[in-house]
């Protein structure tokens, strides 16, 4: 999946795939999540959003199924 790159302390890039309704998130850490079943105004939200972090915070982690997988 492309990612794009993103201003954040905590977030290096993210990803969409939206048939699959599948976010990917590249952290600092070298750490890539992938998170299922996110709506794309979800996505869109995320990538207007201020804060990267924070929003993904807020509202997606601990709410969408999740797997590591680097």
């Amino acid at each position: 999946m492309l990612r794009s790159p993103v201003t954040s302390s905590n977030i290096h890039s993210i990803g969409y795939h939206s048939e699959s309704g599948t976010l990917e998130i590249e952290f600092h850490s070298g750490s890539v999540y992938v998170y299922a079943g996110v709506p794309k105004g979800i996505y869109l939200e995320l990538m207007s959003a201020p804060s990267h972090g924070k929003y993904f915070a807020a509202h997606i982690k601990n709410h969408y199924p999740y797997q590591k997988i680097s």
